[in-house]
């Protein structure tokens, strides 16, 4: 029934890729449900997240094969640092340990993927922070694709900081009233990579909010967004599709 089931998903989820007309450059993912996965099921919260990586790892192979240029994911927001110590604990060793397999994932070099993360750096323990700028220098000249992780991220926060900095920088004479612009504001709150407007937010586990997840790039553009009901260990291609849909929906409105 299960091999039943995937192969009726495939033939639907080309039916509707047939039918689209426009395709997001950049797709934002709340991934949500870890926790719920595994207590459901009976496994350690560690594992919920585990599972998670290996969803993220496998979006990323859609995104290639449906020509999305930007995914950017929320993996850990500032709030979540308010969790149980050893639930974080186990996320940051998670966090390692996937940094340090891109250093040497082929596919990172064959696709031309730059990885970037964006969030509070002074909020990441440091022993992450080694690993995440090892990969960032590694992938800094690929451009074909780019994967961006929202870590230790919060939206209010990342404004907030953003104004600190460009009053900073008019204060010193670096700038004057007339170059702080929206372009300025993006350049600045996104320094190490090029991430474009998001058009379409898309979360798991049927949670209806988007929790502070990039309003300048998102709210600022009016973005679609796409809830779906399975969690995120349980996301699957035909999901992904079907968020493709909503956002060619939406542009074929305007």
């Amino acid at each position: 029934m299960k091999r039943l089931r995937a192969a009726a998903e495939r033939i639907y989820a080309e039916s509707v890729l047939r039918k689209l007309t426009y395709t997001p450059q950049h797709v934002a993912i709340i991934q949500d449900g870890n926790r719920r996965y595994a207590r459901e099921r009976g496994l350690s919260v560690d594992t919920g997240h585990k599972l998670g990586a290996e969803t993220t790892l496998r979006v990323l192979e859609w995104a290639k094969k449906l020509d999305i240029r930007h995914v950017t994911f929320y993996a850990f927001s500032t709030e979540n640092f308010k969790r149980d110590s050893a639930e974080v604990n186990g996320l940051m060793d998670l966090f390692v340990e996937k940094f340090t397999q891109m250093l040497t994932d082929a596919r990172i070099v064959e696709n031309k993927i730059n990885v970037t993360v964006v969030g509070d750096r002074t909020l990441i323990p440091p022993h992450v922070l080694k690993e995440i700028e090892a990969v960032e220098e590694r992938t800094r000249d690929f451009h074909d694709y780019y994967v961006h992780f929202a870590l230790a991220y919060g939206g209010r926060n990342e404004i907030v900081e953003t104004a600190r900095r460009v009053v900073s920088a008019y204060q010193d004479g670096s700038i004057t009233l007339e170059d702080i612009t929206p372009d300025k504001l993006t350049e600045t709150m996104y320094p190490l990579g090029d991430m474009p407007a998001v058009d379409l937010i898309l979360r798991t586990a049927n949670d209806r909010r988007t929790s502070n997840f990039l309003p300048w790039l998102a709210n600022g553009n009016e973005a679609a967004v796409y809830f779906c009901v399975p969690t995120w260990p349980e996301f699957r291609y035909v999901d992904m599709v079907r968020a493709l849909r909503t956002y060619d929906e939406r542009m074929r409105m305007q």
